[in-house]
């Protein structure tokens, strides 16, 4: 499957479930960057919106820049009113932007899609001057027993979990992105909370997990339900997050 198909059909879950950004991420962006009214940022992999969403309410001007046409139209379906928010069919490597016209670049959980060379070849192709590139991640926190199982029940049951986990960007592949700047890295807390039909749904939102109707799908859901009801408390279970974010120039 084409990398910018793989969530087509993942787009309700997506939007109703995947997990937004922390408040003090975008504090630090703003600040670290200078943002203002008038700065434009390019989100790249937009997708639904989740971190678009936080910008507009910074009243900052947002380009989604998305491939994926069902990601792509639910976000212009949720931002249809707000002038600040502008939608683009493009890729990393293809944006369809204008030189130097943007201050921020933004990639939220999507830039291990991104083929690195021809990417950063276009993000200073766009980028004005003295703009800046903000990678981000929500990486699962793995030191509690219910995520330490969770992880283990996904890569016993969903075969490409391991193979496109963004666990696999490193530092050191962050680092050649980079060159010659030089990242600085901030970390922040998240949770989200879920009763089973979001617990559910936030794993199937997921591109690695099986499609349903398929008998790996009813394997995969069986073992999310035992795994559920063995750590809920009152009914809820809690989906620990450090977000990262990675911000230099090019």
């Amino acid at each position: 499957m084409k990398t910018t198909e793989r969530f087509s059909d993942r787009v309700a879950n997506y939007l109703s479930f995947r997990p937004s950004y922390p408040a003090a991420l975008i504090d630090t962006l703003t600040k670290e960057c200078a943002l203002t009214e008038d700065s434009v940022i390019a989100d790249i992999g937009s997708g639904t919106g989740k971190l678009t969403e936080l910008l507009l309410a910074r009243e900052l001007n947002v380009v989604g820049v998305e491939p994926n046409t069902e990601m792509r139209e639910a976000a212009e379906r949720l931002f249809r009113d707000n002038k600040k928010f502008t939608s683009i069919a493009g890729e990393s490597t293809t944006t369809g932007l204008e030189a130097h016209s943007v201050d921020l670049i933004t990639a939220a959980q999507a830039f291990h899609w991104f083929e690195p060379d021809s990417t950063k070849k276009e993000f200073r192709r766009i980028l004005k001057p003295e703009g800046q590139v903000a990678l981000i991640w929500n990486k699962r926190n793995t030191s509690t027993p219910f995520q330490q199982q969770y992880h283990e029940m996904l890569s016993h049951n969903c075969p490409e979990y391991l193979k496109v986990n963004h666990h696999n960007i490193t530092d050191s592949t962050l680092e050649e992105f980079f060159y010659p700047g030089v990242f600085r890295l901030s970390t922040f807390e998240y949770m989200q909370r879920f009763e089973m039909q979001g617990f559910l749904g936030r794993m199937c939102s997921s591109s690695y997990t099986p499609k349903a109707g398929t008998a790996e799908y009813s394997s995969l859901i069986k073992a999310a339900e035992q795994l559920f009801n063995a750590h809920e408390n009152e009914g809820v279970v809690e989906f620990a997050y450090e977000t990262r974010l990675y911000l230099s120039s090019l």
